[in-house]
């Protein structure tokens, strides 16, 4: 991740009522590759009983159980929970969770699965009057996924679309054509007017959805050619191109840069143009 700020985006206090379905509880982890901490968020229809939550966070007992005591302080049951990828600060704390609850854990890697159902692209799921559709965002990583929430014409992005700065493409696993197409995905769905918010994993709600998916694919595209001009002025080594290319950069997150870097790299040599 880096730390650019979204151009126009709003800076709205992290956690909290987000949309009338939707409700952040912060988890208590800052970093600079979390921002604020992980958003674990809280789905119900306004007059259901039953919750799905997204991404219980990491495994933090305190936070587990006030996620459980928010969402029954707005009368609402724990019904199902599901995971937007796999990395330690979404879903370590899933386990737990789900043992809490007593729910099962939907994701796409089966080896995040707690229960017999899965998720792939496509899927709605429905609990209490509620629909959230799965949309495929590989890039970040391999099971990278993207939940569509059209009541509220919102999408719960992960690591996918972050509320400031941009995110890692994880190489290896991360692959950065992925990554693209998946910008584009959102992209088609922010065109067609169904999606106008982001609600991220990291980081404030962004209430412009096209506009921050346009800016991501913008800064995707400058710093491919920057990669590019490095490695045509000699600068071949992935830790050689950071510094030429990342200077702007906190170098605490080089080494997240450089996952991107080797992502980077590898895509201009898969497209002949290194």
């Amino acid at each position: 991740m880096t730390a650019a700020i979204l151009p126009g985006a709003p800076r709205p206090t992290v956690g909290g009522r987000a949309t009338p379905r939707a409700l952040c509880v912060l988890a208590p982890n800052p970093s600079a590759m979390t921002l604020d901490g992980t958003n674990t968020w809280i789905l119900a229809e306004p007059d259901s009983k039953l919750a799905v939550v997204i991404d219980p966070g990491p495994f933090d007992e305190d936070h587990l159980r006030n996620v459980i005591a928010t969402a029954e302080s707005l009368g609402k049951r724990i019904a199902l929970t599901l995971l937007t990828h796999g990395h330690p600060d979404h879903a370590d704390g899933a386990a737990r969770f789900a043992e809490l609850t007593r729910t099962s854990v939907r994701a796409l890697d089966p080896a995040l699965r707690l229960g017999s159902e899965g998720l792939v692209a496509g899927d709605v799921i429905t609990t209490g009057g509620l629909e959230l559709r799965v949309v495929p965002t590989p890039g970040h990583t391999a099971d990278s996924l993207t939940f569509h929430l059209p009541a509220d014409q919102a999408v719960l992005t992960g690591d996918t679309v972050l509320g400031r700065g941009t995110t890692v493409v994880a190489h290896p696993e991360g692959r950065l054509g992925d990554y693209l197409d998946s910008l584009r995905r959102l992209q088609t769905l922010t065109m067609s007017s169904s999606v106008d918010t982001v609600l991220p994993g990291h980081g404030p709600v962004l209430t412009d959805a096209r506009g921050a998916v346009e800016f991501y694919l913008a800064h995707r595209a400058h710093r491919l050619a920057q990669v590019e001009t490095a490695v045509e002025e000699g600068y071949t080594a992935p830790a050689e191109v950071v510094a030429q290319v990342y200077a702007d950069v906190d170098r605490a997150l080089w080494p997240a840069a450089e996952l991107s870097v080797r992502a980077q790299l590898e895509y201009l040599r898969e497209h002949g143009l290194i």
